[in-house]
């Protein structure tokens, strides 16, 4: 089973992890979806959690300007949700996904805490380590 995270945004943060191999990044989102495509075209079982900003109801500090910048992310949300659907009908579900609730103080982990947790010791962007932690440690039920 593969496991695919990802923190939808214009730097979108995905997070992977096959066997003992792991993977934090951020990339653009139409490579974030090339990336799902190449997957379904290995014929892998897939499982991928999707940070849902859409169902945010905190914003914290600067909460106006956050809330005007969710705008776009709760649309990126609502793109991925929309191209999984389609692509689990495609994959006769071998690829299956779940968009799920923001976790309040579950995010933005340091570099140095992130190293410590996850043994992953490349560069990471908190969108990176934010998708990576939504599947560290994580076993499909």
């Amino acid at each position: 089973m593969v496991y695919i995270g990802i923190d939808p945004g214009v730097k979108t943060g995905i997070g992977f992890i096959n066997g003992t191999q792991k993977m934090a990044k951020t990339i653009a989102i139409h490579n974030a979806i090339n990336f799902i495509i190449d997957l379904l075209n290995k014929d892998l079982e897939v499982h991928i959690r999707v940070e849902d900003a859409r169902k945010r109801k905190w914003f914290g500090p600067r909460s106006q300007e956050k809330q005007q910048g969710a705008g776009s992310v709760k649309r990126d949300c609502s793109i991925w949700e929309d191209f999984l659907t389609e692509i689990n009908k495609l994959s006769e579900n071998k690829i299956t996904f779940e968009m799920l609730h923001p976790v309040k103080g579950a995010t933005k982990l340091n570099k140095e805490m992130f190293q410590k947790i996850t043994g992953i010791t490349s560069v990471t962007s908190e969108h990176a380590r934010d998708a990576y932690m939504l599947i560290h440690n994580f076993k499909k039920r």
